[in-house]
């Protein structure tokens, strides 16, 4: 059976460059949940389907094919033979992925894809839902936070990095506050620290001693080093 480590948290607290050195150190394959919402929200609005009419997001959703493919010790996505690459990163898509991830049939179906992907192997997936709804039985579950500071700062050095946006860091932070406040509230699968799972913040630490902090309450049978 297929070993998971569950990684959950807020935007910006780090789960991506975490999920992906733990994968790297461990064998595991890295999973962005995350992205599986931002490609719906991308092909709502490049098919004119209205973010903030959940009825009209859920009929449009079932319709979506994603193809997952296990690449260079990731799961990559397709839609249509085509990798969506930064263009699910920018300032808008922000914008609209949290109305979207409200939406219980898309939930479900992202859900249903992302438990799908074991047949791949062993994972490490980030997320919000993660260690609380898609895999809420793995002893690997983590909760990665850190103060909204800390966050907008590296968010922001992400997108001028990638090229796709240029906004204040006081434009990011408010950005991160407003998805914060819709995924932790929102009525199915809310962003939460689950039960049991091991909470870090990672305001002040390296991301070298984050990746040692998961590595260490792994099993010990699971440490590949």
């Amino acid at each position: 059976m297929s070993r998971v480590i569950a990684i959950d948290g807020p935007s910006g607290a780090g789960k991506s460059s975490v999920s992906r050195i733990v994968g790297e150190k461990l064998g595991f394959l890295h999973v962005d949940s995350g992205a599986l919402y931002r490609i719906m929200t991308w092909q709502c609005l490049a098919n004119g389907v209205d973010t903030a009419n959940p009825a009209a997001v859920a009929a449009f959703a079932a319709e979506v094919q994603i193809e997952c493919r296990a690449e260079e010790g990731h799961i990559a996505y397709y839609v249509k033979g085509e990798a969506p690459g930064n263009r699910i990163r920018t300032p808008e898509i922000n914008a609209h992925a949290s109305p979207v991830a409200t939406v219980k049939e898309v939930r479900d179906r992202i859900t249903a894809i992302l438990r799908g992907l074991v047949s791949f192997g062993d994972l490490v997936v980030e997320g919000r839902d993660i260690t609380t709804a898609v895999f809420p039985d793995s002893p690997a579950r983590f909760y990665l936070t850190a103060s909204a500071e800390a966050r907008a700062r590296r968010r922001q050095k992400e997108e001028v990095e990638k090229g796709i946006a240029n906004q204040s860091a006081e434009a990011v932070k408010a950005s991160l506050l407003a998805r914060d406040a819709i995924d932790s509230t929102r009525k199915y699968a809310p962003l939460k620290k689950a039960d049991g799972a091991l909470e870090i913040d990672s305001s002040d630490l390296t991301l070298d001693q984050v990746v040692e902090t998961v590595l260490a309450a792994l099993p010990a049978d699971w440490i590949r080093r």
